[in-house]
Order: structure tokens, then C-alpha cells, then sequence
């Protein structure tokens, strides 16, 4: 038996909702008409009410695009077509959508990393933040219910605080739907089954959109071998999704977002291994045969009030909240005997807060915006670890293992405060400054005043140039937080190589940005964007434990620098774009977590300028589509990258990779079924086998590889009603 989730209750309340409002949206019948004739009669007034209704929400949501500008900052955008033109259309992970953009990196366990940054990304639905959740394997949010997906990076204006790498701002699908859904079923290589189905439309003022899926294959996580094949790899995810939004007469709607992700790993396994312990009374089991897992849940649940006055005031109220949880169920003998500990480990993190942001135009020059944003955390770890006794050396002095409880739990408060203006002094000038004003307190109290200028010049009919200057401050994610008792573990198989400051500080940046678009041809479009960003109190995090979860620390200072170059080519049936990213990210100092690093490292790193594990100084992407007839579209693209940070200290890399994939789509119809979309999908077309990650570097648990040669049939069946 299945448990309720509070997502599937969600639904059947906004479905509920629709019905009821259907009910009353629909003319009463008068006594002794014909059906037909009310009909009729009817239309014309249905019709109009449509229109008024379809003009209203159009202007809301130009209201609400109002609230959030991106002068001098650098923006890619994904819309539905883009998006349809991906190997995997709109089953295509949001990962694998943002590796598409110049400057982004992709890593193990679909991590992506944006302009050398480690993470550090944001997350906006309808121009609210999410809340991050606990780090894992899984993918939280799904690509199906994105209309749109604007990707933010650069001197970000400011209203941008805390998540700063980049911005990923999606709008959901819903506002341009007719009453329609589908449903959808995809199937591939090594046991891809998923199934997904959305739902969506609108009934008089109310507006809605819900979609859901299911996934379940034998490739969760990045193989730790080049095999075809990995051992102990099933995965089992499934997401939803709900939006319903009501106007609140001509001025005014409330909306309500849920969210919900629940995905279930098996750690994968390498053969011929060797255990390293021995447990008293049981015989190890053999490395192909471990059976650890990993277990991971996310809900969110966003209320949002939006109203557009008529002097020009804007503004947007919204309360959110986000629960999340990562749990690690170790093999209790595999791991314990072959690394020495076998830790159960669950990590939660709750957040809720408020965000609230407005616009008023003054003259016909200036905009104001203002804005606030609070939250609280609360984090709590969990962490029964078995070990043995061992020596100072390390060595096992003891084959009776005994168990330590390490649990700690830690509370954090975010706010902060925005005021800025766009000034237009010419049409071609648009000018953004503003200051923003930030405190956290978690393990340390912190706060800064931030300064941010933007500005975007029109230089003729086909350039455009934008420069920007911003002062960021980024506080360590709460649930990334080490709390580990290194004294806990002295005299044990699981003891840390150093005492050390566990208090992970915020990092304060300065950023300058410069770039430049330019239209070549009505079709052609080249792009250069120039970054360099000097840091103090770097953040990084890594996986310095056995248990598969992240920890954060900081270098004392950071510089990093680099140049993204991009062109696209748009016509009637043929598409292509490329892109190129140059990326420098170093790092100097071990200022937190000194206890995840041995002495030796510790002293080069404090007297010399290491890379940074997850950059990689060559990133390139590049696509094309060509639509044959008015039903078929052919198209591939490629992912190129030198190599991630590998070695002592990340001082050598690992070896380039390139991988095409390649598909084919199809609209057809059906006698007596209507229409069907199908597709058949080829990731890693020429097999190529690379390494993502080595086992080697900082904070680099164990290596992983590149799937191998996927093969995916897609099946899609519209409907409306």
C-alpha cells in the first residue's frame, strides 16, 4: 500500500477546485429551453468573457516580468520550441537543459556548475525562490512544466541575493494552454521505463496546470567503472507538479505552487575489491554484492498574492516553504569491512519565509523597485556510525565494532533588503544601480551592504552592449554545514586527519562582467561575455566522507575568471547554435573544515594557488535541428569538456571527452485517435566511454563515468476536452 503524499492531496484539491469552478462558470439552464438554444445564446458572452480574461492575465504577467529586470546582467533563454529541439524534448533533465548555455560545466551526480562556481545556483518559479534542499543524486524539478527557462548569470541587479552563480527562472506552462494535457510514456536502454501525464487549462478567472511522472531505470547514479553496464544501479524517482492561479477581479490573482520529488538510489558497486577489515562472526560479502542506498525526498508549497494598480504600482507577496531529506542506509557489513564505517546517515532541512518585491515607474525615466526576503532553517543530521578501535595510525586494533552517535542539528535565519532604480535616459541607455543589504545567522553571525550597477547600451539597430558591477554575499547552505565531532572519533577507523574550524564562513565577492551581442544577419546572432570575479572566503564543498553527501568549507580567498562566446542561427526550418566556454577557478588557503584534509595538503594549498576541483578550463555545446515538412524534426547536438581537476591537491586533469546525441521526432495522426507524437532519442550516439571523476581531488569520494550508448523511444498522446 502506497502512502498519500501531501503533492497527490494537493491535486485532487486543485482539481476539485477546477470542477467546482467549472460548475459555476457554466449558464443555468432555463426551464422549458432546448439545450441548443442555450447554447447559442450563450456563446457570444463566453467568448468575450474569454478575451477580458486571457487580456487580464497577460497584463499581470507582464506586471510580474516587470518586477524582476536583468540590466547588465547576461541572460540565456529557453523557450517551448528550444526546448522540443533537445535530444529528449521535454523529458530532457533541467541539468541537461542548463549544460546547453556557454560556461557550464557538467559534473557526477548531475551536479552542474555555472562560471566556476560549485553550485551556487537559484532557483525561481514564477519569479519566487526555492528554497534549496538537501543535496542528493535527484533531480527535484522537472522540465515538463516549464514554459520557459531563463538562465541569469553575471553582475546579477538587486534584487539576485545569496544564490548568485546563476539564476534559473522558470515560468510555468498553464498561462497560454487551452484545456488540454497528454500523456506520455518513454522507454530506453537498461530498464528505462517513464511515464508521465500533465493536465492544464482555464475555467472563467481560474487557471491551472498539473503534471506528474514516473521513472525507473538501472542507471540512478554515474557508473563507478567504464563498463557498459553498472552493478547495483536501480533508481526509482517520481515528481509532480501543481499550479493553479485565480484573478481576484481586474487587478489582482492569487496562485498557489506545489512541488514534490521522492527518488530512491542504489549505491553502485565496483568488483574485485579487497576488504580492508575484519568483522568478528561474519564473512565480508563480495565488493559486486554491497547493498548500500540512498533515499531522498523534496516538497514545496508556494502561496503567492500579485496585484497591478493602475497608478503603476506593482508588487508580489509570497510565503513558501520546503522540506527536504537525504537518507544514507550503508551496507552494515560491506562497509564497515571494506571502509572501515558504516554510517547511517539522514540529513533534513526545513525552510520557510517570506519574499516580497515592487515596481512603480516615477516620470517617464525612472522605475523604483523595492523588495524583502526572510527565512528560517532548520537542519538537523543524524548519524549512527558503527567503527572499529583503531590506533593513532589508523590501523584496526579491534574486530568488535562499536557504534557512535553523532547527531546536531542547526537553525539559520536569512534577510535581506533591496532598493534599486532603472534609469532610461536615452532609448539606447538603460542604467540599473541599486543596494542591498543582507544578515544570516547560522553557526556565525554575518551581514553586508551590497552595491550593484548595471547598464545595457543599444549601439545602432544590431549591437547591444551590457557591463555590470556587483557585491555579492553567499552564505553557506545550511545543510552543507559540517557539524562533525572530530572529537568523537579519536582513536577510531573513522577519525579525522585534523582538528578544525568547523564554523563555514559567507563568501563576499566582487564581480565584473562586460559583454556584447550582436545581429549579424536577421537570422545570425554572435554573443561574448567576459567575467572576473575576486573572492574572499571562497565557498567549496565536497564529499570527504564514506556516506555519499556533501560538505562545505572555504579557501581564504578565490579568483576566478573566464569568457563565455556563443552564436545561434534561427530560420524557418533550420536552427543551430554553438557555444564556447574559457574558465579559470583557483583557490588559496584552507580556512574552514581543515579536518577533511591531511597536513600535507593543508601546506601546499596554504602556500600556493590550487584549481578548484570542478573547473574545467574548456566547455563548448552545440545543436542543430532541421524541421522536414510540417511533422518532422531531425537534430543532434554535442558536449565537449578538457576535463575536470583530478590528483594531489587537483593539480592535473582528467583526460577531454566529447559526446553527440543525435534524434529524430514525429507528429502523426491516427485514424480514430487523433494525434500522437513520437520520437526516438540516441545519447552518447558513438558509445564513448570517459570519466566524469577519478576518485581523486578535493572533496572527490569516488570515480564515476559518462553513460555509455542510451537508445530512448518516446511516445506522447495530446488531448484536449
Amino acid at each position: 500500500m502506497h502512502k498519500s503524499t501531501p503533492l497527490a492531496g494537493a491535486i485532487a484539491l486543485v482539481l476539485a477546485y477546477a470542477h467546482a469552478r467549472a460548475a459555476d462558470a457554466m449558464p443555468a439552464e432555463p426551464t422549458g429551453t432546448p439545450t441548443t438554444a442555450t447554447s447559442l445564446s450563450a456563446a457570444p458572452t463566453t467568448q468575450l468573457e474569454h478575451v477580458e480574461v486571457s487580456a487580464t492575465r497577460q497584463r499581470l504577467d507582464e506586471a510580474r516580468s516587470s518586477l524582476s529586470p536583468d540590466t547588465g546582467s547576461t541572460v540565456y533563454r529557453f523557450d517551448k520550441a528550444d526546448i522540443a529541439k533537445l535530444p529528449l524534448g521535454d523529458a530532457t533533465p533541467l541539468n541537461q537543459v542548463l549544460l546547453r548555455t556557454p560556461g557550464v560545466v557538467g559534473d557526477a551526480d548531475g551536479a552542474v556548475h555555472v562560471r566556476g562556481d560549485h553550485g551556487n545556483l537559484q532557483y525561481r518559479i514564477n519569479g519566487v525562490v526555492i528554497p534549496e534542499s538537501v543535496s542528493g543524486f535527484g533531480q527535484t524539478l522537472d522540465t515538463r512544466f516549464a514554459a520557459n527557462v531563463d538562465v541569469l548569470t553575471g553582475a546579477l541587479p538587486a534584487q539576485y541575493g545569496y544564490r548568485t552563480a546563476g539564476v534559473v527562472d522558470i515560468r510555468t506552462k498553464g498561462a497560454d494552454l487551452p484545456n488540454a494535457g497528454s500523456v506520455d510514456l518513454l522507454l530506453g536502454s537498461r530498464g528505462h521505463r517513464e511515464g508521465s501525464a500533465s493536465i492544464g487549462g482555464s475555467v472563467g478567472d481560474l487557471q491551472y496546470f498539473v503534471t506528474g511522472s514516473a521513472l525507473q531505470n538501472q542507471i540512478g547514479i554515474e557508473n563507478p567503472t567504464p563498463s557498459n553496464n553498472a552493478l547495483h544501479d536501480d533508481t526509482r524517482q517520481t515528481k509532480g507538479f501543481a499550479y493553479l492561479s485565480d484573478l481576484l477581479g481586474e487587478q489582482s490573482r492569487v496562485s498557489l505552487m506545489l512541488g514534490s520529488a521522492s527518488n530512491r538510489f542504489q549505491i553502485p558497486d565496483v568488483p574485485s575489491q579487497s576488504p580492508s577489515y575484519s568483522l568478528a562472526g561474519a564473512t565480508p560479502p563480495a565488493s559486486a554484492n554491497l547493498d548500500a542506498n540512498q533515499r531522498e525526498r523534496s516538497n514545496f508549497q508556494v502561496l503567492t498574492f500579485q496585484s497591478s494598480l493602475v497608478d503603476g504600482l506593482d508588487y508580489q507577496v509570497s510565503l513558501f516553504n520546503r522540506d527536504s531529506r537525504v537518507h544514507y542506509l550503508p551496507d552494515p557489513v560491506g562497509d564497515l569491512t571494506y571502509n572501515g564505517v558504516a554510517a547511517d546517515v539522514t540529513r533534513t532541512n526545513v525552510a520557510s519565509g517570506l519574499q516580497f518585491d515592487l515596481s512603480r515607474p516615477l516620470g517617464d525615466q525612472h522605475t523604483l523597485r523595492a523588495g524583502l526576503f526572510v527565512q528560517h532553517e532548520r537542519g538537523s543530521v543524524a548519524n549512527a556510525a558503527t567503527v572499529f578501535p583503531a590506533d593513532a595510525s589508523g590501523s584496526q586494533t579491534s574486530d568488535v565494532p562499536l557504534t557512535l552517535a553523532d547527531d546536531s542539528q542547526v537553525s539559520g535565519r536569512l534577510f535581506g533588503v533591496y532598493l534599486q532604480d532603472e534609469w532610461q535616459p536615452t532609448k539606447a541607455l538603460s542604467v540599473n544601480y541599486g543596494l542591498r543589504y543582507d544578515k544570516v545567522a547560522t553557526v556565525s553571525d554575518e551581514s553586508q551592504l551590497s552595491p550593484r550597477l548595471g547598464l545595457v547600451y543599444q549601439w545602432g539597430n544590431d549591437t547591444r552592449v551590457h557591463a555590470g558591477y556587483a557585491r555579492y554575499f553567499t552564505p553557506p547552505p545550511t545543510e552543507k554545514i559540517d557539524t562533525t565531532s572530530v572529537q568523537k572519533f579519536l582513536g577510531t577507523t573513522n577519525a579525522l586527519p585534523s582538528d578544525a574550524n568547523t564554523a563555514v564562513r559567507s563568501e563576499r565577492a566582487n564581480y565584473f562582467d562586460l559583454g556584447v551581442s550582436h545581429q549579424l544577419t536577421p537570422q545570425v546572432t554572435l554573443g561574448a561575455d567576459a567575467y572576473y570575479r575576486d573572492v574572499r572566503h571562497l565557498q567549496d564543498d565536497g564529499q570527504f566522507g564514506k556516506a555519499l553527501i556533501y560538505s562545505a568549507f572555504n579557501y581564504e580567498r578565490g579568483r576566478i575568471y573566464g569568457i563565455d562566446l556563443s552564436v545561434s542561427y534561427k530560420a524557418d526550418r533550420l536552427s543551430a547554435y554553438a557555444n564556447v566556454g574559457l574558465s579559470s577557478a583557483m583557490g588559496n588557503g584552507i580556512e574552514t573544515g581543515q579536518f577533511n584534509f591531511s597536513a600535507d595538503e593543508l601546506a601546499y594549498i596554504s602556500n600556493h594557488w590550487v584549481h578548484l576541483d570542478h573547473e574545467q578550463a574548456v566547455t563548448a555545446s552545440g545543436g542543430l535541428s532541421y524541421r522536414i515538412g510540417d511533422g518532422t524534426l531531425v537534430g543532434g547536438d554535442v558536449l565537449y569538456g578538457s576535463g575536470l581537476r583530478r590528483g594531489f591537491a587537483n593539480t592535473a586533469h582528467l583526460p577531454g571527452y566529447v559526446q553527440v546525441n543525435a534524434s529524430v521526432s514525429r507528429d502523426f495522426n491516427l485514424d480514430g485517435f487523433g494525434k500522437f507524437d513520437l520520437r526516438l532519442s540516441v545519447i552518447n550516439l558513438f558509445d564513448r566511454s570517459y570519466a566524469l571523476r577519478d576518485g581523486s581531488g578535493i572533496g572527490v569520494g569516488a570515480p564515476q563515468y559518462a553513460a555509455r550508448r542510451t537508445l530512448y523511444f518516446g511516445l506522447s498522446k495530446p488531448f484536449t476536452f
